[in-house]
Formats: C-alpha cells, structure tokens, sequence
C-alpha cells in the first residue's frame, strides 16, 4: 500500500469538495466558497502538529484540532483572536467532514498517518539543467531549458492518453514511476508525430528529466549544526548512538539513507562527527529535559526533525572550520558562507574532499589569496563611518590585529538575534529601562547584519579626523576570547595616519554613508589620493526566472512577453495603477534577464517636475570652494560609460518617468536610446565629445496611470518606449497562494471588496482602470491582525477613495461603509 498521499491526489479532493459546497450552499456567493474551501485546509497547510485525516474520524477529534489550531495562532502567528479565528477553522472543517462522510467514508481512516507527498520538480529540474553540459562542454541555453521545461509540462496531454500517464510529467518524483509512464508514452501511436514536430525535444527532454530523477534520488550529504551555548554537541555526540535534530532548510530534499556531519559552532569549530539519515523529516514534539539542552527556548514548539545515526565519532579529531575554508574546494560550503541556519547542503566535490580528510587520502588544494576576497555574495558595496572605541583608543590594537569590533559585549553573540528590536529589549533588561536603546541597537544589528565583505569602512577620531581606511574580508564573528569588543570583523586596513576633513565626521559609532556619494567620495578622495584600491571582483547571488515568478505575481507568459519585449525595443515603460508592484518587479526583472543580482550593472533614479539634462547627463556646477563652475556628469552619462567597455547587460531603471519632461532631459539623446540607434554618436551640448548610447544598456521606466496631474507622454517619446500594462493581481495564482499563507477570513473579505471597488472604478468614465487598486497594499512581511487591517482601509483606502471621487460624497460614503464592513462585521 502506498504510503504517502500524492499532491495530485489532494487536489483532485478539493476540486471535487469546491464542487459540493456550491452545491448544497446555492445561496454562497464565488468568494463565500472560495473561504470555506481553503479554510477547511488550514491545520494541513500550517503543519500545525497534528495528523491532518484523523481530525474526520469523530466529533471527538475534530475539537481536539480545534484546541490544536488555537495554540497554533496564538503561539507562532502571535494572534490575539486565536479562539475566533480557530473556531472559523473548525466552522469549515464541519463542511469538510460531512462531505468526507458522504463521498468518501472510508478517506479518513485510509489517509489518517500517511504523509503528503507535495513534491512538484519543474523549478529544480530548471536549476539543474543550468548547471548540465552537452558532449562538447557547452552549457544548455536558456531557450533549450525552455523548450525542455515546456515540453514535458504541456505536450504529453497531445497524446489523448487519459488517465493511463499525468499529462504534467512534473508530477512524476520518482524514477521508477517514471521510466513506466516513459514506456507507455514513447509505444503510443502518435508518439513519433508529436516528438517530430518538436523537432524531438519531447523525447530529449524526457531523456533529461529520467538522468535528473536518478540524480536526485542519489543519497544527497548534509551538514547539521549545533551551538554550544545552547547544546552540549561533543557530550551528545560521544554518549548517544543516535540523535534527533531539528529542520529547517531543505525539508522536500532530505530523505531517509542520505549521508549527514554533525557541526559545532564556533571559530575552532568544525565537522565532530558523521552518520546516516534514518527518516524522512517529519513533526516532532519537543523533547522535554533534554539533558544536553542549555536553554529552555531550544524546540518549544512542534518542528521538523530527523534522527541521525552516527558511523564515525571525531570529537577528538575534528575537521576544522579553518581548514576547510583554507581548501579551494571547501571554502564556499554553505554553512561558511551563511551559517544562520540548523542544516545545509553539502555538494558532492565537497564530500569527496571531507571524507579525504576523514580517512587520510586528503590532498589539499590551496585557496586562492583572500585579502581582499569576498567570502560571501555581496549585493552592493556600501560606505560606513566607525569609531574604533571611545575616543578610538583600540585603533591601534585593531589596525595591528587587521580587525574591527563594537562593544555591548553582556548581548553575546549578535548572529543569535532575529530582529533589531530583540537587541533592543535585551539592552533594556541588561542595562535598565533607561533608553530606548534606539542608536545602540541599530549599530549592533548593522554589525552583525549589514555590513558585508567588500564594504569600505572608514575610521574616525573626533568630529574631523580620519585615521583610517579597510575593506571589510570577513562575516560578523563573536570572540569570546576577547577580554572587550568581543564582536569583531575581519578587516584589510589599507591606509593608517591622520586626515583633517573638512565636513563633519557622523557622530553615531557606526553609520552607513552610502547614500551621501558625494561626501563618502570625498573621504575616498581625502584619504586615498593617488590610489586605486585594487579590489577582486564581486560575486552575486544568482537569480533566475523561476525565481521572479515566485516574487512577482505574474505568469509565465506574460512574464516571457515582458522580457522578449524589452530585449527587442530596448526601452519599455511599466504601467499601472498605484499598488500593482510596478517598482518591485522592475530590478527583479532586470536580475532575472542577467541570471544574478549583480547591482553594480543596475541603477534606480526618479524623476520630477524640476529633473534637468543638466542633472540627467552633464552640466555645470559651482565647484567646492565657490570660485567657479566645473563640468559635472550625471548618472545616465557615468552609467553608459560604465557599460560600453562590457558585454553583458546593464539596466537604468526610471520611476516616475512621466513626471519629467523627458525631451528636456534626454536631449540630443532622444534619438540616441532608440534600439537602431544604438552605438551611433553624436556631439553632446556641453562638452566636445562624441557620445553613444551601448547597446547592452536597455532603459526601463514606470508611471502611474492614475496620475492626473501629469499630461500624456508626446508621441515623440512613445514611439521609443514600448508600454506593458500591470494589473492588480489578485486572481494570479502566485497571490491566491500569498492569500492562503495569510489565512485571515477578515484579510479575504477585504480583498473580496477591494475587487469589487476595483470593477466600479474601471466601470466610471472619470476614472477607468488605470485608478484600480493594486495588490501590493496586502502584500506585507507582519503580522495581519484587525489593527493592520485597519490602518490600511482607514489610512490608505479611503483617502484614495476619497480624492477619487472628490465630488461625489455618496460613493465615498458608501464604500467607506463597505470597506469598514469587511473587516469589523
């Protein structure tokens, strides 16, 4: 008997329950049902520790899930209408339970214990064919990755096999299951047909996806960690034969067999162990008394965990932290390069070289020199100001030491904290509610959190002093060994003496100047005349367009047409209503067509009705000490010059474009940003330059169509921008999964309303729809309660309903009442 409940299986149910509520509820409305539909699923959708199907079997269990679904909310979602919002739960799981009774009568029983199989492969097989290489080394392109992905979602339903194969090839996890329906789909008939108007990347991609699903069921290897402070890993490791441990990356990849290395934390940390994966993750309870446990916070609640059986014990032999970061081939493991997590992955090269290491064949490969090598991905170098202690008297114990560090050592280890606002309340109980802790709090979470390899740090003394300049070369480390200032980085300080500058030093201990270019310029100009710091080349996250459409509520489609679109005119405008994620979709799209978030190849401006060619291009300005004017160049003109010596793409990203007056702007370059006058020069008006616009810079703009202090832009700009229309994205399935993830029945009546404001909106001649509602005022990071609710309608929404319909109070009156009906009752 199969032990796991397919995905497929669970959305066949809901279709069929969807179907059952609107009929026997004939008096529901669409989105009445929609509620009831997901409501029911919440316990199953939350893991909120209990066995989802045996909820059904008796009235008995159902308030049990009741119970459980209260301290669920009140616990992890911090919510103060936990018994409310558990009954509303309950309330649908009834309709749920009645239609089991009816339909299904046996379901409950049969699924009661067995786990969810959810497991869809489309985005990693898309992340593994990146990474996969054809017989002469080429890597697929992009288009092939498509193509593949396309073909094995879409053209098996070609072949009218009904139910014998899932037409969606995605939802085949498991080798053997897959290499059946392979056989069944290559004997049909027709099967040459539809291969051969592919041009036979049907059975390629299907060739692909079988290598893909043997690799993927290959036993994978993991590292777990555990922090000493909080848990005695060495005693654990040498007294027990095996061990649980918590989850919480990867829980869809690990799988029972899979290899393991138990980790301790720490600068003289490393690998103390290794063993085998015994299960599956699953929900576990908190193990109560748990002799090894230090602190009373570890696994309170119900989490995901394994149970770990050791093979070798190297407590008396660790595998150093140090010496895997000293090996090419180790020194990017996930755990060195992020290590704020419980369990990572480890790649196959790297096992191979750990287990040389273990059994005495290691062979070490030197890392390459890293004064200046960033351990770590790094969006964006930023500038800071920092004191190297009051009155910075440990300046020279850290220039000699090639560090920086920051006190309020009583806070321990700073990585340990998960908001800013934690720092602050430890600050209050270890030093008095005398403060609000507000500056102190703020630098130590930047220390920890902020400040990355890479940055420039420069060193202060007084208010016009600068006795230093570094690059910041390591993560934030926490020194117990240090007598103060105990939180510590690794810096390379290139310069040391004494530089008298005219503006005023930042006050703070440490401040980001990054966004003042000019005075952070100075202080470059100030304190490294004559110098170019030769820094190595910045890495960067990558970022593909799987991973826009997670971001961005949009589907594949649309999301292909606004990429090809930009690619042929070089120049597109992003149109829409306020609120429809204009701004926050373009530089993720942008990274997604450069495969990585490289932001040195991006750049964001706004304009404005006063936004000049003079601030846009060049122009003169007073110089610094007011004795004349000197030729200064504006972001497009340095942006250009920037990416005329590169191959690859550059994005200049305009907001509010149309509230500037973009002939006046653009000037003589109107002509230039064209896509087939790409690399034609012309003279530019203040210098003697011929000038070009590269082809690999592509612009993209934004407006609000519900701006109506702004006149339309002239036909002259038109015609070089194309123009791609966001809407509110609220019937997306990317947004109805967000939904879900809320699952606050007051947050979908609202939403419900909102729609219907947005179809009276589109439906008025004043208005139309370019003044609908967008979906990004419901998209937040808090928590959604009745006070963040209410600060949306009564701050947001109804002072835009307000000066939509300024002269006419009686819709004003009545959607006000409406929108406040949504959420109170």
């Amino acid at each position: 008997m199969d032990e796991t409940i397919s995905i497929r299986q669970i959305e066949k149910l809901r279709r069929e329950y969807k179907e059952y509520l609107s009929s026997t509820n004939l008096g529901w409305s669409e989105p009445t049902i929609a509620t009831y539909a997901s409501d029911s699923f919440y316990a199953l959708n939350n893991n909120i520790g209990i066995d989802f199907w045996s909820c059904f079997i008796d009235d008995v269990s159902m308030l049990e899930a009741r119970d459980k679904i209260s301290d669920f909310l009140r616990q992890e979602k911090k919510s103060d209408h936990a018994d409310e919002r558990a009954n509303n739960y309950q309330e649908a799981m009834k309709h749920l339970k009645k239609f089991l009774d009816e339909k299904y009568p046996l379901l409950a029983q049969e699924w009661s214990g067995k786990a969810l199989n959810n497991t869809y492969l489309k985005s990693d097989f898309k992340k593994w064919m990146h990474k996969q290489k054809k017989s002469n080394n080429e890597a697929y392109s992009a288009n092939t990755i498509t193509t593949y992905t396309n073909m094995l979602k879409n053209t098996t339903q070609k072949l009218e096999l009904g139910d014998l194969v899932e037409s969606d090839l995605f939802f085949y996890t498991f080798p053997e299951d897959f290499e059946a329906a392979y056989k069944i789909i290559t004997s049909t008939d027709n099967f040459n047909e539809v291969d051969a108007a592919g041009k036979k990347s049907y059975s390629n991609a299907m060739t692909m996806y079988s290598k893909f699903l043997k690799e993927l069921y290959e036993p994978s290897c993991w590292i777990f960690q555990g922090n000493p402070k909080y848990y005695n890993v060495v005693d654990a490791v040498n007294d027990l034969a095996t061990i649980t441990w918590s989850v919480n990356q990867y829980p869809k990849q690990i799988k029972a067999g899979d290899k393991a290395y138990i980790w301790i934390s720490g600068s003289e940390g490393g690998i103390i162990a290794t063993g085998k994966i015994l299960c599956d993750p699953e929900m576990r309870e908190p193990v109560q008394n748990d002799p090894y446990a230090h602190d009373d916070f570890l696994n309170q609640a119900p989490h995901l965990a394994v149970d770990i059986k050791f093979e070798k014990k190297l407590t008396a032999s660790i595998i150093l932290r140090k010496e895997l970061l000293a090996d090419e081939r180790t020194k990017k493991l996930e755990i060195l390069t992020y290590p704020g997590a419980t369990n990572f992955l480890v790649l196959k090269e790297q096992y191979e070289v750990i287990e040389s290491m273990i059994n005495g064949s290691y062979q070490r490969l030197p890392a390459s020199p890293s004064d200046n090598t960033l351990s770590t991905p790094v969006e964006k170098r930023r500038y800071w100001m920092y004191a190297p202690g009051e009155g910075s008297y440990m300046w020279e114990e850290f220039y000699e030491k090639g560090i920086m560090g920051i006190g309020w050592d009583d806070l321990g280890d700073l990585s340990l904290y998960s908001s800013k606002q934690a720092m602050k309340e430890e600050m209050k109980s270890l030093y008095g509610d005398v403060s609000s802790y507000k500056n102190a709090g703020h630098a130590t979470w930047q220390f920890a959190n902020e400040l990355k390899p890479g940055d420039i740090v420069f060193a202060k003394l007084g208010m016009y002093k600068l006795i230093g300049r570094g690059i910041v070369t390591s993560e934030y480390i926490f020194d117990p060994s240090r007598e103060s200032y105990r939180h510590t980085r690794k810096v390379n300080w290139t310069h040391k003496g004494e530089w008298e500058s005219e503006s005023q030093n930042a006050m703070k201990t440490l401040t980001d100047i990054t966004p003042f270019n000019e005075y952070h310029q100075n202080m470059e100009n100030l304190i490294s005349e004559g110098y170019e710091p030769k820094d190595s080349p910045a890495e960067y996250d990558s970022y593909s367009e799987d991973e826009f459409l997670d971001d961005v509520f949009m589907s594949e489609e649309r999301y292909t047409t606004l990429k090809n679109l930009l690619r042929k005119k070089k120049n597109i405008i992003l149109q829409g209503a306020p609120g429809v994620g204009k701004t926050y979709a373009a530089e993720r799209l942008a990274h997604s067509i450069m495969g990585e978030k490289d932001s040195s190849r991006v750049i964001i401006v706004q304009f404005h009705q006063s936004y000049s060619y003079e601030d846009f291009i060049m122009g003169y300005r007073p110089n610094n000490n007011n004795s004349g004017f000197t030729l200064s160049y504006g972001p497009f003109y340095d942006f250009c010059k920037e990416a005329e010596p590169d191959d690859r793409e550059y994005f200049f990203i305009i907001d509010e474009i149309n509230r500037g007056n973009l002939s006046k702007i653009f000037g003589e370059l109107l002509m230039l940003i064209e896509n087939d006058k790409r690399g034609k020069e012309v003279r530019l008006l203040y210098s003697d330059e011929q000038f070009s616009v590269p082809e690999n810079v592509y612009i993209i703009g934004m407006m609000n169509t519900a701006d109506r202090s702004l006149a339309m832009i002239d036909y002259a700009l038109r015609r070089r921008f194309a123009f791609f229309e966001f809407e509110p994205a609220f019937e997306t399935e990317g947004f109805k999964t967000y939904q879900s993830t809320i699952a606050n029945n007051k947050f979908d009546k609202l939403i419900e309303t909102v729609s219907s404001l947005n179809k009276i909106i589109s439906e008025d001649a004043s208005l139309g729809s370019g003044f609908r509602i967008g979906h990004s005022y419901f998209c937040t990071g808090e928590v959604v309660d009745d006070a963040w609710l209410s600060d949306l309608v009564e701050y947001e929404f109804i002072p835009l309903i307000k000066e939509y319909w300024f002269d006419e109070p009686f819709k004003v009156e009545q959607w006000t009442l409406n929108l406040q009906g949504a959420i109170h009752g």
